[in-house]
């Protein structure tokens, strides 16, 4: 049995200041050509459909026409709900939805019931683990603790409960949006991290035929059974020179691991990220950069010192240069001009910025008792807006 695998979306979302909508129809078109033209047997979509927890209205609008586009493939759709989406916005009228054969899961509830695929091989159960918030979902799930591995572990143990009562030699897919041990991410992701700690084990899922995870936007295996498809899309400068792909699997019968290829997106659906450096002349006046007047450009200036109105300048050749940085080349790295606040945030952890700032306030560092109140206070101020969503 074939399947076609994809996650984090994002629409609605923009790229510094950049519409994406129509890049994201075009990906979504792709998506369902894709899975036509590869005949698979049906389409895994795992989470991060949405932006932010309230769309806009363009993004509800294609997700509308997506909806339908799925609906019109005559093959079954499985999506689940990431921890950018409002779970319950999300699943509004699943029940009408799973009737022209898109099956969304987005309440905990309903992890353990599958969307059943029968081919000429058997059966195949299909079970959606909606992005699980700790805190959220501890009581209901019966988990140990609130972490993501424990809430994990409970949701995966109701699914081979499940998968226990099925007939011999049923295969099983689970589509999760979580952060496993050994994946790589990169800054375009929203943390999700309980405690300090964000990731579960790839253990959580032994006994699983193939798991298709949602949440990183880089493509990777975890190993043979786990995959992440990666965004369709980059969402940051960090993601520049990454080839964005869509997922096809292959699953066979018995104990053999699925079949995994990646399907790269054509170069004209890919947005036309570049970096550049050097000196603010020097990129003016340059012609090796000539075919760079139309990407999108993240640049860092090495100029001894700031330009005049560098971004003006640099937009007279590079009109879609979006973000910009200044280091200086001749200056020692540990000398450098004061780092912009953004910059100082890149790439940075909520409790890492917290400590920071009674550091410099104070001038000495959090210690132990302050360091779980301020932990304590991340997880709370987090789980109270998972919470707003949901209402």
């Amino acid at each position: 049995m074939r399947f076609l695998h994809t996650s984090d979306w994002h629409l609605g979302r923009r790229f510094h200041g950049e519409d994406l909508i129509d890049a994201q129809r075009q990906i979504l078109d792709h998506i369902c050509d894709t899975a036509r033209d590869e005949q698979v047997d049906a389409l895994l979509v795992a989470g991060d459909i949405y932006d932010r927890a309230i769309p806009s209205l363009d993004a509800v609008r294609l997700f509308s026409q997506g909806l339908n586009q799925m609906a019109d493939l005559g093959i079954p759709t499985v999506m689940i709900s990431g921890n950018h989406d409002s779970a319950h916005r999300l699943g509004v009228g699943s029940a009408l939805l799973a009737r022209a054969g898109v099956h969304l899961r987005t309440d905990p509830a309903h992890t353990a019931t599958p969307v059943l695929l029968e081919g000429p091989t058997g059966t195949v159960a299909v079970y959606g683990v909606p992005y699980l918030e700790p805190s959220l979902v501890r009581t209901h799930l019966e988990a140990k603790e609130a972490s993501h591995q424990a809430v994990l572990t409970s949701a995966l143990d109701r699914i081979r409960t499940d998968l226990a009562t099925r007939p011999a030699g049923t295969r099983s897919v689970v589509l999760a949006h979580a952060f496993v041990t050994g994946a790589t991410g990169c800054p375009s992701e929203r943390d999700i991290s309980v405690g300090g700690v964000d990731h579960a084990s790839a253990s959580v899922f032994d006994g699983i035929d193939y798991v298709a995870l949602g949440h990183l936007h880089g493509a990777q295996p975890i190993n043979d059974h786990i995959h992440y498809s990666g965004s369709p899309l980059a969402y940051s400068f960090s993601e520049t020179g990454h080839t964005k792909s869509l997922t096809l699997i292959d699953l066979h019968t018995g104990a053999a691991a699925p079949t995994v290829t990646r399907h790269d997106l054509p170069a004209d659906l890919q947005l036309p990220l570049a970096r550049l450096t050097g000196r603010l002349e020097d990129l003016l006046t340059d012609p090796a950069h000539e075919p760079l007047t139309e990407a999108w450009l993240h640049v860092t200036l090495t100029d001894t010192a700031r330009p005049y109105e560098p971004m003006a300048r640099l937009k007279q050749r590079f009109p879609h240069t979006l973000d910009l940085q200044h280091i200086p080349a001749a200056i020692p790295a540990q000398a450098t001009t004061t780092p912009t606040y953004s910059e100082r945030l890149r790439g940075r952890g909520d409790l890492d910025i917290t400590h920071d700032f009674i550091t410099t306030v104070r001038g000495t560092p959090p210690n132990d008792e302050e360091h779980s109140l301020l932990q304590e206070a991340i997880d709370s101020t987090r789980v109270s807006a998972q919470e707003k969503e949901t209402v």
